[in-house]
């Protein structure tokens, strides 16, 4: 999403060694976006188990949202950056300017819908979350997600409506006298600035931090639930003597879970965090520039337009490469099928499991064998599972 063009002046305008330098740099952001959303978005056509699971619609969607904000938007920024020069004409730029704040906008608006689809999957009960996220509202969230930009993006911008009262003042600005070099300038009036922010940003951004506290503290609380199902799994036994060692360590499996929850829950403010990190100071800077004038500087606008960029090649990683499902078929994507990491079974051959709930929190109990040495033994562990996964316990 662009508010105003990086090359107000040629005295604003990038020397040699640092047009090289953002080359370089935007090039690597370029490609990164590219490579990992094709990623995600092979490995969910071509993991059956991967699209069991409905939040990957949601994240395959965003993966092609944010392919096109780096094949249609990013390489035209990067050659008006670097050529200090607009030459594909004015009807180009708007197109150009129209598909920037829609795939901006539709790449946020995934965001929210992910966050909303994994708090109903994890803070609520199963049932509710089937009620919830039914194919059909799936659908419905999808297209919301690249319908709704269309009403701040194409129709406004090419109706004019975002240079209302300031049309003078984009045309002084769209061509330099000094250097001869036209722009692509994007400028918005202040009804704009508020309308078009509060909707692909403000919004989206307080529902998801309403719903990823709401899973930070439910995750919080399965960890301890899980600690309570353990211990009363595995009483103590005050009447086995001190000669009579256990034959595994007590409590191994719990810690292991309650680590994996604990890690689920960081794992969601790293997210809030680079979110808020990349997109912030453009939207804060975007309605807050038309209130002074217009005065903040092309270069600040460079620097705060590319940072929400980035988040497009940062989202594979946040939404993918952080989980263990999608890694394991990006191996296989990379390796050719290696057998190596087709699915093992690491701990041993699970048998059937069995359900149990615990304060309205739905947990497994697993009957795993585990292999140690020349035996083998039975023990139940208890796994926290949402209600997506419930379907992977046979």
């Amino acid at each position: 999403m662009e508010e105003l063009d990086v090359n107000v002046s040629s005295s604003e305008g990038f020397g040699i060694a640092e047009k090289i330098v953002l080359l370089s740099f935007i090039s690597a952001v370029i490609l990164m976006a590219i490579l990992g959303n094709l990623l995600v978005m092979v490995a969910v056509c071509r993991d059956r188990q991967l699209r069991k699971i409905k939040t990957n619609y949601f994240i395959v969607s965003l993966a092609f949202a944010d392919l096109l904000v780096s094949v249609l938007v990013m390489p035209f920024g990067a050659m008006e950056l670097v050529q200090d020069n607009w030459i594909y004409g004015e009807m180009f730029c708007l197109v150009r300017t129209s598909l920037d704040v829609l795939l901006t906008t539709a790449s946020i608006l995934h965001l929210c819908c992910i966050s909303l689809d994994r708090y109903y999957a994890i803070c609520c009960q199963p049932l509710v979350y089937r009620n919830k996220m039914t194919p059909l509202r799936i659908a419905l969230m999808l297209g919301g997600c690249w319908i709704i930009p269309t009403f701040i993006s194409f129709l406004p911008i090419m109706q004019g409506w975002n240079s209302i009262g300031i049309i003078d003042l984009i045309q002084q600005r769209q061509f330099n006298k000094a250097s001869n070099s036209t722009y692509c300038i994007f400028m918005v009036n202040k009804p704009y600035a508020i309308t078009c922010s509060v909707v692909a940003f403000y919004i989206p951004f307080l529902l998801m931090v309403l719903a990823y506290h709401r899973i930070y503290v439910t995750a919080r609380a399965h960890a301890r639930q899980i600690r309570l199902l353990q211990r009363a799994g595995n009483p103590a036994e005050p009447r086995q003597g001190p000669q009579e060692p256990r034959q595994h360590p007590p409590d191994q499996h719990s810690t292991h879970r309650m680590k994996t929850e604990t890690k689920a829950a960081k794992t969601l403010c790293i997210i809030m965090g680079c979110f808020c990190l990349c997109w912030a100071p453009f939207f804060v800077t975007n309605i807050v520039d038309p209130f002074i004038n217009y005065t903040v500087p092309g270069k600040l606008w460079t620097a705060f337009l590319w940072l929400g960029y980035i988040n497009s090649g940062l989202n594979p990683f946040l939404y993918a490469f952080l989980n263990k499902a999608f890694r394991r078929a990006f191996l296989i994507i990379l390796c050719c099928g290696d057998e190596r990491y087709r699915r093992p079974s690491i701990l041993g051959q699970t048998v059937p499991c069995s359900t149990t709930t615990i304060n309205g929190s739905t947990h497994v109990l697993r009957y795993t064998v585990l292999h140690n040495g020349h035996h083998q033994e039975q023990e139940k562990l208890p796994i926290h599972t949402d209600p997506e996964s419930q379907e992977s316990c046979f």
